[in-house]
């Protein structure tokens, strides 16, 4: 099965082996293979025709800013931006922190590293600088980016400023900044000798090309604080990664080539890594990027604004996210000036959702709602109501669906029960 999910990208280097277990680590999947990252989720489709098909969708009414960014133009952003990368000294298996808010800028980021071996470290934006300052020091990374700031409904989030304090706790300081200056939302001065402006710096750079790395050169940290409230690395290789979010977008999200999925989420998070960059980007989908809120950006109808006018055909939200819109508007009076014709399945996770959430959601929506399981460690799901398998979409509410494919769920659960499953870098 996942030799025949594998065909399905690119491999710049055939494998030798599916799967190979190493003692009581992890196992290594696709062992000898070699492939890009980059190259599978932009040049393959450029290459194939469909460069001029929607990549990415940025809606931003906190900014009031609207933006389709084709998968040409992506590839143009993403290859000059690696070319700045390797220009101030990233090479491969550096690492390079991401500490950016909801824009473009944060994605061609994580996909110039990708691009070329580098390994990202996004870092959420919502971390102050003490947070930020613990995951700089254990990263240590060659290159921070970031941008001017944030914008959240009644705020700016000056991210230089938080990135400065964290700076001055950091014992691993890194040798550059790369500064994106958000336009009509205030002047940021560069440090001197340190500080780089993504302008200026992008208007200078050519194309570069991808970098072949093995199946298990590790493609981002990702911290999550588990159960010790102590920052833990989860690293994650690239080869089974690209496989299984390809495969995903499909078998379990049902879901085509060239349609357009929402996960509304935030980059800083697994999801955002998964669902909002690397997963629909590799199955040649287009990805919403929304920089807003469910309530308040400018109200509780925003959900339903976003699924209607870039007719989305599935989307991927929290409980929180609808008990917040359920809260301020009961009736989803806001949502029904909405026609949700596109729209087929909506997926829910990120702690369990209760079964008044789940039916007012299907009321609401009108569609079916699917809650499923998986975490920061595991990348993807880890039970789902598979769509593309022919999973029931009205499984018993307060269900998370089967096991997934190459999960044993009694043995998962019983692992989680014992222990916390990381992938730690030490």
């Amino acid at each position: 099965m996942w030799g025949a999910a594998a065909a399905r990208i690119a491999w710049d280097k055939p494998w030798s082996k599916a799967l190979e277990r190493r003692g009581a680590g992890s196992p290594s999947w696709f062992v000898d293979g070699e492939l890009n990252m980059c190259y599978n989720a932009v040049d393959r489709h450029v290459e194939n025709g469909q460069g001029e098909h929607i990549a990415i969708i940025y809606d931003s009414p906190v900014t009031n800013t609207k933006e389709k960014i084709t998968y040409k133009e992506l590839l143009e952003q993403v290859s000059k931006l690696a070319d700045v990368m390797v220009k101030h000294g990233v090479k491969k298996g550096d690492r390079v922190v991401i500490y950016m808010p909801m824009i473009p800028q944060t994605v061609y980021c994580m996909l110039a590293c990708a691009r070329i071996g580098a390994v990202h470290s996004l870092i959420f934006g919502g971390f102050a600088s003490k947070e930020l300052s613990v995951r700089i020091d254990h990263a240590k990374p060659k290159l921070i980016v970031t941008a001017s700031f944030g914008v959240e409904p009644k705020r700016k989030v000056e991210y230089v400023s938080l990135l400065e304090g964290a700076l001055a706790r950091v014992q691993n300081k890194p040798e550059k900044v790369l500064i994106y200056r958000r336009p009509n939302l205030g002047h940021v001065p560069l440090a001197p000798g340190r500080d780089l402006d993504w302008e200026e710096e992008l208007a200078e750079a050519q194309r570069y090309e991808c970098v072949s790395v093995p199946s298990d050169h590790p493609l981002y940290i990702l911290y999550t604080s588990g159960t010790t409230g102590l920052p833990k690395g989860i690293v994650r290789p690239t080869g089974g990664y690209a496989v299984m979010l390809n495969w995903t977008m499909s078998a379990v999200y049902g879901l085509k080539p060239g349609e357009v999925w929402w996960a509304a989420s935030d980059l800083g998070w697994v999801v955002g890594h998964s669902y909002i960059c690397y997963g629909p980007l590799l199955h040649g989908n287009t990805t919403v990027l929304y920089e807003g809120k469910p309530v308040g950006t400018p109200d509780a109808g925003a959900y339903f604004r976003v699924l209607a006018e870039h007719e989305v055909a599935a989307a991927f939200t929290s409980p929180t996210a609808i008990r917040a819109i359920r809260q301020q508007d009961p009736e989803a009076a806001l949502g029904k000036q909405y026609s949700l014709t596109r729209f087929r399945t909506l997926f829910v996770a990120g702690e369990h959702c209760d079964v008044d959430t789940l039916e007012w959601s299907k009321k609401v929506f009108k569609v079916p709602v699917l809650d499923h399981w998986w975490q920061t460690e595991s990348g993807s799901a880890i039970t789902a109501s598979c769509i593309g398998l022919g999973n029931s979409t009205t499984p018993p509410p307060g269900q998370a669906g089967k096991p997934v494919p190459g999960y044993n769920g009694k043995t998962v659960l019983n692992i989680l029960l014992e222990k916390e499953i990381t992938y730690i870098l030490e």
